[in-house]
């Protein structure tokens, strides 16, 4: 039998730039990397019943925004996960960049009294996105994309930290838990990249249910979702 990386399945060869520390169609034979796969309902399920919620209580639509936007990067990493072709990986990617410009856009209009748009601020992330997608497309280079990301990220996480120590000191649990979550993704993002083929020899020493555990992207997936979630209700 051919090792796990080597089988096929019902997406034919990755197309995608990168492929993930999970053996390909280890599990299922329609779905290329399962559990980093499956662990995208974090980002798909809460999301969804947030942005009811959101509507039911007639918040503003930047928030349902927000929901709707985290709803279409689980959907986009659930399609590049299970086929790993390069469409589905900018399904993945852009919506990454594009949510977190429609957080930024949240956290830095929640002082303002009355419902206004900011059109200097949405003229300012839209031509980023727009820009970075451009680049992106032309490039094909993942550095680039977690750059673009990562200073979104950046910006983000001082924004956060700026409002619960100064403004809004009592939301700086729910702050600090949202951070926190998405840092030890972060971490365990690393881990899995850095150690792959030491995980991937280890799961094949262990019974398939407990090597599960060790598909540490897959718990990226779970605390990075968590954690944007909470950082929504923040």
């Amino acid at each position: 039998m051919a090792p796990a990386a080597d089988r096929e399945g019902y997406w034919g060869p990755p197309t995608s730039t990168l492929e993930w520390c999970e053996e390909n169609y280890a599990v299922s034979y329609y779905i290329a990397e399962f559990w980093n796969t499956v662990s995208n309902l974090i980002f798909i399920l809460p999301p969804i019943y947030g942005a009811i919620q959101t509507y039911k209580d007639g918040l503003e639509k930047r928030y349902l925004a927000a929901y709707l936007c985290l709803t279409a990067v689980g959907l986009g990493s659930w399609c590049f996960h299970m086929t790993l072709k390069y469409e589905m990986q900018l399904l993945d990617e852009l919506p990454m960049i594009y949510s977190c410009c429609v957080f930024v856009y949240c956290l830095y209009e929640c002082f303002k009294y009355k419902n206004t748009v900011n059109y200097p601020l949405l003229f300012l992330l839209i031509t980023y996105s727009f820009v970075v997608s451009i680049i992106y497309l032309n490039l094909k280079e993942p550095v680039f994309h977690q750059i673009m990301y990562g200073t979104l990220v950046s910006i983000i996480v001082l924004r956060s930290v700026y409002i619960v120590l100064w403004v809004y000191p009592w939301l700086r649990g729910l702050g600090y838990t949202s951070l926190t979550v998405f840092l030890m993704g972060f971490f365990l993002w690393n881990v899995d990249n850095i150690f792959c083929d030491k995980l991937r020899a280890l799961r094949e020493k262990m019974p398939p249910v407990v090597g599960a555990v060790t598909q540490f992207h897959a718990w990226w997936h779970i605390l990075t979702g968590l954690g944007s979630y909470l950082h929504i209700l923040l």
